[in-house]
């Protein structure tokens, strides 16, 4: 077995079998955030028409570093660089000691800046990566690996390594899939209120993403190949914009987790909309108030896009013993342990569930539906 994909196979099972206590930072909300300015030193990354992906992304980093501090004065921010140098002798170790500063430093959000090129002039736009993998992006992945060597994404042609990377994505259904959907919802929304062209939320098999044990997104900036896109990026203006859009996604996502957690209280139509797992809060008139049917509260543990058996593995020693409640958006299926007549019952029920499930949290529920 060749020395990279053993210790491809030391990480993700490392990943996959940790008892999850870092998942605990979720629930007690966002307090620190890792910004990972991509690439540094030996190792520029992308470089057009005199323009460095390494100088581009450490730029922008610092700016959105600068603007957490003061516009979030109880967020801790951590970079993973501050100035031009790599972070390991080899591309593989950089990348895996930008995930040990984040894991050290007990990070609640990483995000990793990148900027795109490509071989058309035309490519523009911005987009946002989380950890995962569908058809596409299975192929998109042999190909990358095949013509150009692309030692960031995690190389699937094994079949030991393959089988244990899709188990830990198919996990993060537990612990950071959706809030790293909900980060890069937030961060594209921002970019769309700022002029910018969209090019969605993309999962990918990224290393550093894997790695780090947080809600983690990588961001694609824009396109140093396209002529107005590079001279955007180039310009103090355009980098304060960048940033800025960053900044105020950080600020939606901080929203957004605080109303996941705080079930009563329903977050800010921003954060709602980020998440898009978040209900909205219904509208009914007086008469209607007096017809309202009756809630009780329960203990959610898993949020999905799709119906799990209640029979499943996944439940842990909770399987045949959730209920299942719907609920709007991409995440429409929610599976809950209870319910309970009153959410003292429900919050002292979430102790126990959280030694299993350490970012399950008290949902109100009525008629089978999560409620506001």
């Amino acid at each position: 077995m060749r020395p990279t994909l053993l210790t491809l196979l030391l990480l993700v099972c490392s990943a996959l079998f940790a008892n999850g206590a870092a998942a605990e930072n979720i629930a007690s909300g966002l307090k620190v955030v890792v910004i990972d300015a991509g690439h540094g030193g030996k190792f520029p990354g992308a470089t057009y028409a005199g323009l460095r992906e390494k100088d581009l992304t450490l730029s922008v980093a610092l700016k959105l570093g600068k603007l957490v501090e003061s516009g979030l004065p109880g967020v801790k921010v951590v970079y993973t660089r501050k100035t031009d140098t790599e972070l390991g002798a080899t591309l593989l170790a950089d990348l895996q000691k930008r995930a040990d500063i984040a894991n050290g430093a007990g990070g609640d959000l990483f995000v990793s800046i990148h900027v795109n090129a490509a071989r058309s002039s035309a490519a523009r736009g911005v987009e946002t990566l989380v950890m995962g993998e569908t058809p596409k992006e299975q192929r998109y992945n042999e190909d990358a690996l095949y013509a150009n060597n692309r030692e960031d994404l995690i190389d699937m042609s094994d079949e030991k390594t393959a089988a244990i990377v899709r188990a830990y994505i198919q996990n993060l259904q537990f612990t950071y899939g959706e809030y790293s959907m909900a980060m890069a919802r937030c961060i594209q929304r921002q970019y769309v209120k700022s002029g910018r062209h969209d090019r969605g939320i993309k999962p990918q098999l990224l290393r550093v993403l894997y790695a780090t044990d947080m809600p983690g997104v990588l961001t694609e900036i824009g396109f140093m190949s396209n002529p107005q896109e590079a001279a955007y990026m180039k310009s103090e203006k355009g980098r304060d914009e960048i940033a800025r859009s960053l900044f105020e996604a950080v600020k939606s996502y901080a929203a957004y987790v605080k109303g996941t957690q705080e079930a009563d209280e329903a977050p800010a139509q921003e954060a709602a909309e980020c998440g898009d797992a978040a209900e909205r809060p219904s509208v009914a008139s007086a008469e209607g108030a007096e017809k309202r049917p009756a809630e009780e509260y329960a203990v959610q543990v898993l949020a999905s896009a799709e119906r799990v058996a209640l029979s499943s593995s996944r439940f842990k020693k909770y399987r045949n013993g959730v209920r299942e409640y719907a609920s709007d958006g991409r995440f429409r299926y929610k599976y809950c342990v209870g319910p309970y007549a009153d959410r003292d019952a429900a919050q002292r029920k979430l102790e126990e569930v959280r030694r299993t499930f350490p970012d399950a949290f008290v949902v109100r529920c009525a008629e089978g539906r999560i409620v506001r």
